[in-house]
């Protein structure tokens, strides 16, 4: 689990081909290592992967051919160059709850329509696949590429939120333009009401007259 509070902005510095798979090799820019072993967690613009090694500097992990199509951000870099990353260790039981719940499972992936400055904020509109929207409501909470944001409004299929400049300080967040693709995971208490919605209704239904 992580809580969508990022904790630095990491470099993919290439990948590495696995057959349908690929190896990122990942530069954590100072994030501190020493608590983390092989076979942990970390959110790599909201995506939970597992390191398969590890140093102070760097780490490395297996994204499978599932995970690359249904995500963004793990394309192969342009050579010689490198691609920015928001980089999240996984929560521990007696950290702060900053952020929200984060699973680091991707529901799906947004497209950005309106990324624009409004005093010393920036209003960020993305549009989500249709099947998100009825879980994204707004002042509830969202994980946009790692990022948990609140929603401060919702027009159908398009969410928007403000996001101060602390958060495009120390996310990628500020990279983005229109047309930009991004991870989104929703809330995870909207599926379970969701569930549980459907649960009672189909136990109404299917008890006797």
């Amino acid at each position: 689990m992580f809580t969508g509070i990022i904790q630095t902005v990491g470099q993919i510095e290439h990948t590495t081909p696995m057959g349908e798979d690929v190896k990122l090799h990942i530069t954590c820019n100072g994030l501190d290592m020493q608590d983390v072993i092989i076979g942990d967690s970390i959110a790599v613009n909201g995506v939970c992967l597992t390191a398969i090694s590890l140093s102070n500097s760097h780490f490395e992990a297996h994204v499978s051919k599932e995970t690359l199509s249904v995500t963004v951000g793990f394309e192969a870099a342009e050579e010689g160059h490198t691609k920015p990353v928001n980089l999240e260790k996984a929560l521990r039981l007696n950290d702060r709850l900053g952020g929200h719940l984060v699973s680091g499972h991707v529901d799906g992936v947004g497209q950005v329509v309106r990324f624009e400055e409004l005093g010393d904020c920036w209003r960020l509109d993305v549009r989500a696949p249709h099947v998100l929207s009825k879980y994204i409501a707004i002042k509830g909470s969202i994980c946009v590429d790692g990022v948990s944001l609140t929603v401060n409004n919702v027009d159908k299929d398009i969410f928007s939120m403000n996001l101060i400049p602390h958060t495009l300080e120390n996310t990628t967040l500020k990279n983005l333009g229109i047309g930009s693709r991004v991870n989104l995971e929703v809330d995870q208490i909207a599926r379970y009401v969701e569930r549980m919605t459907e649960w009672m209704t189909q136990t109404n239904t299917d008890e006797p007259a």
